[in-house]
């Protein structure tokens, strides 16, 4: 069997680590965008949000980088992956996360296989919950971690699927369980190098249970629709209930519409809590 294939197989049956060495380094956070589902401005909008000339207020649909030691975990790929990337000078992948099967956090997908090629041809692996990894495999039914028989440029992908805590690139990672209307949804929480990070990009219910994982958050990213009730989505006051009680370090809103006006909504936010915006950067360690 390929040494490449071989890894996927003992990716697979926890066999293999995604890093078979203590990665020690940095541990940063991009959001790569920080919009809902149309982006922001919208397709022939003049409201204030849309026609603003602060570059906050322009929302790339919602995803996230986060590097472990230089690898990189890609949270969610989303329409705008490749103008993300290229935009935020995305350096690898090593892994991706996918929160849930809505076109807005994976019809970019395929821009994945420019870092297969990057990478040597290594095999990346895709982690998401078993219904949205069966998914995967139905909207992208020609990628798969085998080389395409006629030599035609695929991504090199191994999905997982993944609802239970493990480990890849020498961090913990566990799946966090939220409601988001009818269709499988996690958020995730990364712990590294004695920091935690959770990503919840889309969510309407955060159950106790989860809650129960949040604790002791250094950053919490969390979204934060509008301030009118929406019936997948939280409104800004849910979303700041949930800070409150999670009580993270601090809290950055996200998957933000074009209801949202960057510079009033941050004037008034408590002191632990911001908005979100393209090409934010924090560094955890």
């Amino acid at each position: 069997m390929h040494a490449s294939l071989e890894r996927v197989k003992g990716l697979r049956n926890g066999s293999v680590k995604l890093l078979d060495k203590v990665n020690t380094g940095a541990f940063t956070l991009r959001i790569l965008g920080s919009g809902t589902s149309v982006g922001v401005p919208l397709i022939g909008c003049s409201c204030a949000v849309c026609m603003s000339t602060d570059k906050h207020d322009a929302r790339l649909r919602a995803a996230a980088y986060v590097s472990l030691g230089g690898l990189g975990l890609l949270l969610d790929a989303g329409p705008d992956l490749r103008q993300q990337c290229l935009r935020w000078k995305v350096p690898r992948v090593d892994a991706v996360f996918i929160t849930h099967l809505h076109a807005d956090h994976i019809f970019g997908f395929d821009d994945v296989r420019r870092y297969n090629t990057l990478q040597g041809n290594q095999v990346i692996p895709c982690f998401g919950g078993s219904e949205t990894i069966s998914g995967m495999h139905r909207v992208f039914p020609y990628i798969s971690e085998n080389p395409n028989p006629q030599g035609l440029y695929r991504p090199l992908i191994a999905f997982i699927p993944k609802s239970k805590p493990f480990e890849a690139l020498g961090a913990w990672l566990t799946p966090l369980p939220v409601e988001h209307g009818n269709v499988e949804t996690f958020g995730l929480r990364i712990d590294y190098a004695g920091r935690s990070l959770a990503y919840i990009p889309d969510v309407h219910k955060i159950p106790a249970s989860t809650l129960a994982l949040l604790k002791g958050l250094d950053v919490l990213v969390l979204n934060c629709l509008r301030d009118r009730p929406h019936p997948t989505h939280l409104t800004r006051q849910a979303a700041l209930d949930y800070a409150a009680v999670i009580a993270a370090r601090e809290t950055l809103l996200t998957h933000l519409s074009h209801d949202i006006l960057h510079q009033e909504l941050e004037a008034a936010l408590p002191p632990s809590v911001h908005v979100a915006y393209d090409g934010l950067f924090r560094v955890l360690v």
